[in-house]
């Protein structure tokens, strides 16, 4: 087998694409040092059947001191109100309690969906922090989006999208006033990308409209209390 070098540049951050030219009856070979190896049995299969054995205790023990929250048998003539989705779709029907089919059905997942092919492009290879430079600029832009983006939630009377957005919104501001910290949760906070924020904010509206739509809608997708007699 021949040895085939990578083609313009070997330098990650510099060159992110990567280019091998593989002649007729040879195939590509990544030259390098081999890492530390484990065997998959017995380690990692024995640690899988002790997880899974955890896990199966857990599941018993959970379903011996908690009753299922089964409702009566399925009746045809009688339709559950409200007809709750699963709960991976949930936050999808939280949504079009806020807002049209179109925006809440195609719009926004198709929005979410684009999300996934951020990290296939040059941006921010080496992941500098959100003020690691033109941080007065930044912060500009991002209190100018924040604010609109509160605007139209308000608007829309969106407040289980509203409520996490504005944390997240003020963890940023404050990130910003600690930028220079080395050390703590502030410093940490400091030295995260964009992309993290973008994906932190992703996942605590996905959190929060999962949550409320399971827990706290009843009856013609009122707000109720979980411990109130139509909690979901």
């Amino acid at each position: 087998m021949e040895k085939n070098k990578i083609g313009l540049s070997s330098d990650a951050k510099k060159e992110p694409r990567r280019v091998v030219f593989v002649t007729k009856k040879t195939s590509a070979k990544v030259v390098g040092e081999r890492g530390p190896q484990l065997m998959t049995f017995p380690h990692l299969l024995i640690r899988e059947a002790i997880a899974f054995q955890v896990l199966v205790i857990a599941m018993v023990i959970v379903a011996l001191v908690w009753d299922a929250p089964l409702e009566r048998l399925a009746n045809p003539l009688l339709t559950p109100n409200p007809a709750k989705a699963p709960w991976y779709f949930l936050g999808l029907q939280e949504l079009l309690h806020f807002f049209p089919p179109f925006v809440a059905g195609i719009l926004i997942p198709t929005l979410v969906v684009a999300l996934i092919f951020i990290p296939y492009f040059n941006v921010n290879i080496e992941g500098r922090a959100l003020w690691a430079y033109h941080p007065a600029q930044h912060l500009r832009t991002i209190l100018i989006v924040a604010l609109m983006l509160l605007a139209l939630l308000a608007g829309f009377h969106a407040w289980t999208i509203f409520v996490p957005t504005a944390l997240l919104a003020t963890l940023l501001v404050i990130s910003y006033t600690g930028r220079q910290a080395r050390k703590g949760w502030l410093g940490s906070l400091g030295s995260k990308p964009l992309s993290w924020w973008i994906m932190t904010w992703f996942i605590a509206v996905a959190v929060c409209l999962t949550a409320v739509g399971t827990f706290f809608r009843g009856p013609g997708w009122s707000w109720v209390w979980p411990w109130g007699t139509y909690a979901g």
